[in-house]
């Protein structure tokens, strides 16, 4: 892995910026080697991956490896795919409601960095308001599933999502289209990168 990249994901790793803001503490948890040529661009992490430090591990990781076309093993090749949430630490949950959006310091600290020492991504899946609120820079429609429904608009390089969650079933439900014309088109590029 290239030295500076390392360093730079140790510092990363390090982050204790909005620790006094963390109801769990900080831990953040990114993922990836300057060669991988598929990004992966969450929301943050949830209770699971803040426990274990693995990111998506829990069952939207289950759902959107299956969107993906993907194995465990494949998903969690570091080589291959790269995995930066927009925030990188567990920003707590609301009773009832689901986690917190991630934390707004993590894009402005790290985010350039990062993506300059990951110069071979060719694809980048960008799951859930958020990340598409940062990674397509004023090109997002009015609703999340307008800016979904027009993925070929952002290809080859970037790919909108909802997010895997299970809580997304109505979602996935009321947007049939979803599955029969993104996910098809997102295993196939995903196959031909990796």
């Amino acid at each position: 892995m290239n030295q500076d990249f390392e360093a730079l994901l140790a510092e990363v790793r390090a982050c204790r910026i909005c620790e006094a803001e963390l109801p769990h503490g900080c831990r953040p948890v990114v993922r990836g080697k300057p060669s991988a040529r598929l990004l992966v661009v969450g929301q943050a992490p949830g209770r699971r991956v803040h426990e274990t430090g693995i990111p998506f591990n829990d069952p939207s990781g289950d759902r959107l490896r299956d969107w993906m076309g993907i194995d465990r093993e494949t998903f969690y090749d570091e080589a291959r795919i790269a995995i930066l949430p927009m925030g990188f630490c567990f920003p707590g949950t609301v009773p009832k409601k689901g986690d917190l959006p991630p934390r707004t310091e993590c894009a402005p600290k790290w985010r350039e960095r990062l993506l300059a020492g990951l110069p071979n991504i060719e694809l980048t899946l960008v799951i859930g308001a958020y990340a598409q609120d940062w990674h397509l820079a004023g090109r997002t429609k009015k609703t999340l599933a307008e800016t979904v429904r027009d993925f070929r608009a952002f290809l080859p390089r970037l790919l909108p999502l909802p997010h895997p969650s299970p809580r997304n079933r109505l979602w996935l439900k009321k947007n049939p289209w979803f599955e029969a014309e993104v996910v098809p088109e997102m295993r196939s590029r995903v196959a031909a990168l990796l």
